[in-house]
This record gives structure tokens, C-alpha cells and sequence, in this order.
């Protein structure tokens, strides 16, 4: 194992640990009220009684079903244990029975390969470290090693799983980000070489109002309001998340372009006040509200203790209720990728998701803010 995997791993030991027994608990109640608790077992009921005999709810996106998992893991329920165990392990088994020869975890659209994949290796890899199972450890380690061996020349990643001379985009980055924590958060070697390419391909995605990208011209960049954007030049709520998420996981805590993008989402987040309506649909979209609700918690401090109210009060009131009807009672749904029953999976995944944060049962949401991890993968 590499010198920086192993200071990684013995800084996040005791995180991984406590992920496989109990919660963190809450700071306290403004993190988690009665009605929200409430709502993620309404979620949850949702998702165990929809998803199909596969474990798939009607969908062979793997990112997707992996969402699904991700629900009752970030609740704290296990495969094979407790009320949504088969649920759980139903799912998980559905990923890992259509993981391909090559590690590649995708069997929808070749489009959607890195998409999909991303997703699914990081589930898999908060899986895996919460319950130490071989074979989705033997999985994960093939997945890993794809995500390694398709990185483009410049850091970034492309949607076919094919290493190209330059990335696509920035979401992209940030699922194959996740992907490389999440094989750390388990206790699994990750190649130096990658981390630095990657979080090189991030920074590259950041521009400045004043018309500074990347970081070539940083000096200038600093100067006054920028964001994440998605291909260097557009700019949306979902990629200020997303690139905060990325410089999260790879250690740059105090990167000066974080707290511009945190201004950007904390006046979306707090816009939100007051307008859900019970109609199920998510604030944001499934993607943007994924990615937003990480980025609040991974900087926590006042981002979080302002806006994470509003967003878990929201997704409270706007969640579909109908208790004479169990088919239509307790889900929310995407508002613009995804549609039907895998729109309802994604939007009740991530709503469940957000809401169960506060309880820090997955090892991603344990850690604070790791110096061995920020001397090896982030400042240099």
C-alpha cells in the first residue's frame, strides 16, 4: 500500500469502526426534528415496497439502484439484518451480479458508463465499509481499478469508460471523486498519482466573474465572486456543489474557492424557505439537491447549521403523502432527469439520503477534518 493510503486509513479507522455498530449521534435538535425521523421510515417503506424481485426498481441504471442502497445505508439498515435487510441486500446483489468482467459497473447506455459507474463503486464502497463482505470488496477492488486505469491524460474522466486525452466535465470528476474516498473511507489503496491528477482536472473547472478560469491565472481569480462550473465556462448550483464535494474529499478543507461557491448555494439553499408544497417533487433536482446537501455537511459550520434546516423542512413538507394508498404514500421524484418509478427511486433516495445525514452512519459522513489526509491528497 502506498505511504499516503496508510496514513488515510489509520486516520479514518475508528470512523469505519463506528460506521458497522451505531450512529454518531446528532449535534443536537436542530439537526433532526420528529417529523424528519418520520419521513425517512415513510421513504424507506416507499422503497422496500417498490422495488421489484431484482432489487432494481424497475431500472437497470446501475447508479440508480445503487441510490436505492445508499437510502437504507445512510439510515443505518445492513444487508441481511433487521426490517430492510433483504431490501438491502437485494439491491447491492443486483449491482454486483451485473458488475462486467472488466470492473465496469454499467449495463444501460455505453453513455453512461463513468456515470453510472461512479455512483455504483461509491455505494459500493460505503458498503463494503460498513460491513467488511468479501465479495462486494472483491467487486469494489475491480471497479477501482477501472476508475484508475479510464483517468484522461488532463485528470478528468469521460462518459465511456475509455482514457482519453481530455475529461468531459466536471460531474463526472466529482462521481469518480467520491468513488476514490469512498475505496479510502474502506481501507483500500488508492494510487497518489490519481488523487493529484484529479483534483488538477477540479481546479481547472473554476471561473472566475472577472473572466479567470482554472489555475492558470489564480491570482487574478481570487479577486472578487467564481464558481464551479460544469465545462469551464457554465456555472449552475449543482457544479458549485459539486466542486466543493470534490475539494472536500480530497483534502483541500481550506481552499480559498470554497467559501465563494458556499456563498452561491447558501443563497439558493435559503431561497427555499417557504415554498415546498406537498407534491413530491424535490427542491432543486435529485442531482443538484445530492450534491448540495454534501457539500453543506462536509463544511459544516455555519453553511450548515444556516441552511440545512431549511432544506430538511422542505423536503418534510414537500414529500407525497397518501396513507390510504401505499403505492403513492412517502416518495418524492426527480424534477428533471429521470421520470417514473426510477424518477420516484431518485428522488426519494437522495431525499432519505440528506435527511438521514445528521445520524453519520456511513464512514464518508464520520470523519472531520483529517490531517493525514489533508497533507497527502490536498495542500501541498
Amino acid at each position: 500500500m502506498h505511504s499516503h493510503s496508510r496514513l488515510i486509513v489509520g486516520a479514518l479507522m475508528t470512523a469505519v469502526s463506528c460506521a458497522s455498530v451505531a450512529p454518531c449521534r446528532a449535534e443536537g435538535d436542530w439537526e433532526v426534528t420528529p417529523e424528519a425521523e418520520l419521513a425517512v421510515e415513510r421513504g424507506l417503506e416507499w422503497l422496500a415496497r417498490s422495488q421489484g424481485p431484482n432489487g432494481n426498481w424497475d431500472s437497470n441504471d446501475l447508479g440508480l439502484v445503487s441510490m436505492g442502497t445508499l437510502a437504507f445505508l445512510s439510515a443505518g439498515h445492513m444487508p441481511g439484518r433487521g426490517k430492510y435487510g433483504d431490501a438491502v441486500e437485494k439491491s447491492i446483489n443486483y449491482i454486483t451480479r451485473n458488475a462486467k468482467a472488466s470492473g465496469l459497473l454499467n449495463i444501460a447506455d455505453g453513455r453512461r458508463d463513468m456515470y453510472n459507474h461512479g455512483l455504483a463503486t461509491f455505494v459500493l464502497g460505503q458498503a463494503h465499509g460498513m460491513t467488511h463482505d468479501p465479495q462486494i470488496g472483491r467487486v469494489l477492488d475491480r471497479a477501482l481499478k477501472l476508475i484508475y486505469n479510464t483517468q484522461c491524460r488532463d485528470g478528468g474522466w469521460d462518459y465511456v469508460a475509455v482514457r482519453q486525452e481530455r475529461g468531459h466535465d466536471l460531474s463526472l470528476a466529482v462521481m469518480q471523486a467520491k468513488a476514490i474516498r469512498s475505496a479510502v473511507d474502506s481501507g483500500l489503496e488508492v494510487p497518489p498519482e490519481v488523487a493529484d491528477l484529479a483534483i488538477q482536472s477540479v481546479l481547472e473547472h473554476y471561473k472566475a466573474a472577472n473572466g479567470a478560469r482554472g489555475i492558470t491565472d489564480e491570482a487574478k481569480a481570487k479577486q472578487g465572486p467564481g464558481q464551479f462550473t460544469y465545462d469551464g465556462s457554465r456555472g449552475t448550483t449543482a457544479m458549485a456543489a459539486a466542486g466543493v464535494v470534490c475539494m472536500q474529499e480530497f483534502g483541500r478543507y481550506d481552499d480559498w474557492r470554497i467559501p465563494k461557491n458556499m456563498e452561491l448555494i447558501s443563497k439558493d439553499v435559503l431561497r427555499l424557505k417557504g415554498q415546498a408544497r406537498r407534491n413530491g417533487h424535490v427542491p432543486f433536482d435529485s442531482y443538484t439537491l445530492y450534491y448540495v446537501g454534501q457539500a453543506l455537511y462536509q463544511v459544516g459550520g455555519n453553511d450548515w447549521k444556516e441552511c440545512y434546516p431549511t432544506l430538511r423542512d422542505y423536503l418534510v413538507e414537500s414529500q407525497m403523502r397518501n396513507p390510504g394508498n401505499p403505492a403513492e404514500d412517502g416518495w418524492w421524484t426527480d424534477t428533471r432527469h429521470v421520470s417514473g418509478k426510477p424518477g420516484q427511486l431518485y428522488g426519494t433516495a437522495v431525499s432519505v439520503f440528506v435527511l438521514s445525514m445528521p445520524n453519520r452512519y456511513l464512514p464518508i459522513l464520520q470523519e472531520g477534518k483529517i490531517e493525514a489526509l489533508k497533507k497527502e491528497l490536498g495542500e501541498k
